[in-house]
């Protein structure tokens, strides 16, 4: 975090994870779990736990936030079609990635330094939420506690997310360490050469950019340094941050087993392209040489089936991980991904759709959205709460 002149701003965030502490007997949280039957009120809880700057932190965007909202617009431009009279009483939500059976196409998307924030067990609280669903995640170089000691607190191997922080001596070290932890694939983050004017948190002098190493070896980073990484490892490769077919395209061809589109949910590149409107695009690109793989404003089971249905084969949760992390810690997370997994589930059923294999873009089709974008337009109890 960077040193702020204002420091009673600071000492905020402090104040406010000391009061999530207070929530963390695992029975208590359970039960807070237990008692959200639905993703809005998940984040109606998470709203009374963090301060102003922390909600702003885990919610906010880079600039004019244009990315960030234009992620929730995409998603709400496009429409679901419905087939009736088909037998959909056994529905199959499972997918796969990179080998690994996924009981919902649903993932945890790498979370850094808010994670601790939120939960005193910061990153292995979301670990072994994801593990107790049957699903998977991914583990940010910027999460606490240790690599080591988030593998060790599961017993299913995750993905490793790296951030370049200083030379190639520096990135040998951390890929061997999450090698020798047990961690299946690592997975680069490449849309974050400059850290991006996240105008909350400035506006705020609550700066949570990485404490640690020299901003220039991310910056400096390019194809030919993930070819090395994964000649290193011999783990399976994916690239975070592919926002166009060029780019996708050279990704398979330096040996990229995943390519993972994002755009940082909106807080990096400002007036960037949605994720889901740059998916089809990259899908086609990649033409099945790899894995696809796609986060950005996902807030509902709908959303996850509109990206299944353009070409990912699952879908990241980043922000409404922070949500339920901070709603009722890792109860809380369990508990999101059951209620996405029933959303999801209940949709496919509607539709006329019995497993994922059969999505297709002849899905979806373009219309009109129906309210503004916001993070929490998906969420018109939440909004209502918010205006009283």
């Amino acid at each position: 975090m960077a040193k702020s002149k204002k420091t009673s701003k600071q000492d905020k965030p402090a104040a406010s994870a000391g009061k999530l502490k207070d929530l963390d007997r695992k029975p208590e949280r359970e039960g807070l779990a237990k008692d959200m039957l639905t993703l809005q009120e998940i984040a109606m809880a998470a709203r009374r736990n963090l301060s102003q700057m922390l909600w702003d932190t885990l919610c906010g965007g880079s600039d004019s936030e244009t990315t960030l909202r234009r992620n929730r617009l995409a998603l709400d431009s496009l429409a679901l079609r419905q087939r009736v009279l088909v037998n959909v009483a056994d529905i199959d939500t499972t997918t796969t990635l990179l080998g690994q059976k996924l009981s919902l196409p649903v993932f945890i998307a790498p979370v850094g330094n808010f994670l601790q924030l939120a939960d005193p067990r910061g990153a292995i609280a979301v670990a072994r939420a994801a593990i107790s669903r049957g699903t998977t995640a991914f583990i940010s170089t910027a999460a606490k506690p240790s690599i080591e000691e988030v593998a060790a607190a599961v017993d299913q191997p995750l993905l490793f997310q790296l951030y370049v922080r200083s030379d190639r001596a520096w990135v040998k070290d951390i890929l061997s360490r999450a090698k020798a932890a047990g961690y299946r694939a690592i997975c680069v983050t490449v849309d974050r050469a400059y850290y991006s004017r996240r105008e909350r948190d400035v506006i705020n002098r609550f700066l949570m950019r990485e404490s640690a190493g020299d901003p220039r070896h991310q910056a400096s980073l390019c194809w030919d340094d993930v070819v090395w990484m994964k000649q290193h490892t011999g783990l399976p490769l994916i690239l975070k941050g592919i926002a166009s077919a060029e780019d996708a395209r050279l990704a398979v061809e330096h040996g990229a087993d995943v390519v993972y589109v994002s755009n940082h949910g909106g807080r990096q590149l400002d007036h960037a392209q949605a994720s889901i409107e740059v998916l089809p695009e990259v899908v086609a690109a990649v033409d099945g040489r790899a894995e696809v793989l796609v986060d950005g404003g996902i807030l509902r089971g709908t959303d996850v089936i509109k990206a299944i249905a353009l070409g990912a084969r699952a879908v990241g949760v980043g922000k409404l991980q922070g949500l339920a992390l901070a709603a009722a810690g890792e109860a809380g997370v369990a508990r999101m991904l059951e209620l996405l997994e029933l959303e999801i589930r209940t949709m496919m059923g509607l539709m006329g759709v019995t497993s994922l294999a059969q999505l297709n873009p002849s899905w979806v089709r373009p219309t009109q959205p129906v309210s503004c974008a916001s993070i929490t337009s998906a969420y018109p109890c939440f909004e209502d709460t918010a205006r009283r």
